[in-house]
């Protein structure tokens, strides 16, 4: 049943309230009940004993004693005398002597006197201490009984003095009214504590209903869960608080990752790198591109009121691989401009050879065009027996070409067909020749050199250029993504071709290295273990 149905209050913090409220009042019901009935244990307790006292003292009495031998039962008897005068001094509600046959000596009421006592007097004549609440001929009392001995020590009748039992219960009831208003004040300050802890509630809660925040929590889970976009949860320190599904495939960590990362550090969670420097706000900026494994990734961090954070994660591996072929696409189409201009040049020439008759010549004109491109085709093919491979470096001997720089294949360049993950290659070399035609172009002389060839299983891949070469203070950040000297495209970011290549190195447990090529260029080293069947 809902707490609309049941007339309670549907905003949480009012719900919260009453509780408190309920709490705290059952709370001291509770605490006072329980103060209570040891109060009135004790108080039961002090009234017997001090009867018990009184007796004992009116005992002790030796002349009580041998009043009580040497005369009868009498009102006028000195020990009647002496149980009034005890009574009267102790304010108790009685005090009765007896004797060994249980009759009263002394009682506060003269005409009982010679009468037998109304409860049993057994015990104390028998010589033991009794304490108790009973109820006698003058009501219920808090009693104490001693035995009453001779000079010789011989038990020669008893004494019992009564409090009123009417006194103990008007001391407990007197001390209710002052526990009341310590417990009303105990309720008060829990009522005020209670009200200002809903009130911040209600400020945390924005003042919405328990169902409305189940609601907001459910929706929260299926939308984290459902949504195309990685979404990773970060507390003050830095601990993981959500990882959502796709940001766990983003990652590449296990399926049960969003369970078994929540709480620990971030760093344990990614390991170093820039990823993780990225997530936790140790680099800052907008769209910030990574490379986590053969992903690119680009991630923004949004900061919490609590001092955490919300981290997104976009794939834009697709995006980044259509970069790449945009780029390729358009050297190409440059390439392919250049060799339209040129091919007219060379059909204009033709055309002249023919109207001067010099047939002789246009054949063999023709036959060395042909065979400069032939010549390089079957270069390649003859070295590298890959298709894929062999067609990357056929096209970009071509574009090569139209640039200005010859692309040279060095003698120990040779691939058997038997790679195990050709396309990884085809990216690691294309990347590494893009960058040396870049530095290459335009120098005064210029040259990219690659070499490839295979060692056992071992995939050895160098790329050397021409250019200005990399400082050796810089040989390791240019592995690093982001890190570039050209000027970003409108389509992608740059410094992350490089970042690629070391990453698809090492997650085949090879390497990427960055050096200095023998005529003062730079020179790339990629070495692939077990990369051929």
């Amino acid at each position: 049943m809902s707490a609309r149905r049941l007339g309670l209050p549907r905003r949480a913090v009012s719900q919260i309230l009453l509780t408190q409220l309920a709490l705290a009042a059952g709370v001291l019901l509770l605490a006072t009940g329980l103060f209570l009935a040891p109060l009135g244990a004790q108080l039961d307790d002090q009234a017997m004993r001090r009867a018990l006292a009184i007796a004992q003292s009116a005992a002790a009495d030796p002349s009580l004693a041998a009043d009580l031998i040497a005369t009868g039962p009498s009102p006028d008897s000195p020990v009647q005398a002496a149980a009034e005068r005890i009574r009267r001094a102790t304010g108790a509600e009685y005090v009765v002597v007896m004797d060994l046959d249980g009759i009263r000596r002394a009682h506060p009421s003269p005409d009982r006197i010679g009468l037998p006592v109304s409860t049993d007097p057994a015990d104390a004549l028998a010589g033991r201490e009794v304490m108790e609440i009973d109820d006698g001929t003058l009501g219920r009392s808090a009693r104490g009984k001693v035995p009453l001995l001779a000079a010789d020590g011989e038990i020669v009748g008893a004494v019992s003095v009564g409090i009123a039992y009417d006194g103990v219960r008007d001391r407990l009831l007197g001390a209710i009214p002052g526990l009341l208003a310590y417990a009303g004040g105990a309720l008060a300050v829990g009522a005020l504590a209670a009200y200002l802890l809903s009130r911040r509630i209600q400020r945390q809660t924005r003042d919405l209903a328990f169902s409305d925040i189940v609601g907001l929590l459910a929706e929260r889970e299926a939308m984290l869960h459902s949504i195309r976009e990685g979404v990773i949860a970060l507390a003050p320190d830095g601990r993981v608080r959500l990882v959502n599904d796709e940001a766990a495939r983003l990652l590449g960590l296990a399926p049960e990752a969003p369970a078994a990362f929540t709480g620990r550090p971030l760093d344990a969670v990614l390991g170093t790198g820039r990823t993780a420097d990225v997530l936790s706000g140790r680099v800052t900026g907008r769209d910030l591109v990574t490379v986590q494994g053969s992903r690119v990734l680009v991630a923004n961090r949004m900061p919490t009121e609590d001092g955490g954070a919300v981290a997104t994660l976009r794939d834009r591996t697709e995006l980044e691989h259509l970069g790449r072929e945009l780029d390729s696409t358009r050297g190409l189409i440059d390439a392919l401009r250049a060799q339209d201009h040129e091919h007219a040049n060379r059909l204009h020439t033709l055309l002249g050879l023919l109207e001067l008759g010099l047939h002789e010549e246009a054949v063999d004109f023709v036959t060395e065009v042909v065979g400069v491109h032939r010549t390089t085709a079957e270069q390649v093919t003859e070295k590298v027996h890959d298709p894929l491979l062999a067609a990357l470096l056929v096209g970009k001997a071509t574009v090569a070409a139209e640039r200005g720089v010859p692309l040279r294949l060095t003698e120990t360049t040779l691939v058997p067909d038997r790679l195990v993950d050709p396309g990884g290659l085809v990216t690691i070399l294309g990347n590494l020749v893009d960058n040396a035609l870049d530095a290459a172009a335009g120098g005064a002389a210029p040259l990219v050199e690659v070499e490839l060839r295979a060692e056992g299983r071992t995939a050895v891949l160098r790329v050397r250029d021409s250019g200005p070469g990399i400082p050796a203070g810089s040989r390791e950040d240019v592995f690093t993504e982001g890190w570039s000297t050209k000027q970003p495209r409108a389509h992608r970011e740059r410094g992350l071709g490089l970042a690629l290549v070391r990453r698809l190195a090492e997650r085949q447990g090879g390497s990427a290295r960055a050096g200095e090529a023998e005529d003062g260029g730079a020179e790339f080293s990629v070495v692939l273990p077990e990369a051929l069947r």
